[in-house]
């Protein structure tokens, strides 16, 4: 298996050399600063973000229709409280909370209203792709 830092090193790097601007997604990330559920490692991960209110974001864990859910949406399940940088606030510290029925359902369409191209991934996957809301604290 590919170590994700491959991936995502570059991105991170290009995210904060830019202020938040990275080729191919614009100014549509945010990197998550979570600790390992079972490690207890902190990471920092690049995900999609949409930014609904000034203090709430919504991001998806869609590991790109993979048939498991990302590491980080669970770590983010065993530790709510944490940190964003984004493009226009810099580091903000949230909230996590994963969203269920039809406040998932909801934002789900908010969240792919936005980013059409994560229904590609919901196509390939049998599971329920998680939505979480990033509240500031």
């Amino acid at each position: 298996m590919a170590d994700p830092n491959d991936y995502n090193q570059p991105i991170i790097d290009e995210f904060r050399a830019n202020g938040g601007t990275v080729t191919h997604f614009g100014r549509g990330l945010v990197l998550l600063h979570h600790t390992g559920a079972k490690s207890g490692v902190e990471r920092v991960t690049p995900v999609a973000a949409w930014r609904t209110a000034p203090d709430a974001w919504l991001i998806a864990a869609s590991k790109a229709g993979a048939p498991d859910n990302p590491a980080w949406y669970h770590n983010l399940l065993a530790h709510p409280d944490l940190t964003i940088e984004t493009p226009d606030d810099g580091e903000v510290q949230v909230h996590a909370t994963g969203l269920t029925g039809d406040e998932r359902d909801s934002a789900w369409q908010e969240f792919t209203s936005h980013y059409p191209g994560f229904l590609d991934y919901e196509k390939k996957t049998d599971r329920v792709i998680p939505v979480v809301r990033l509240t500031r604290r």
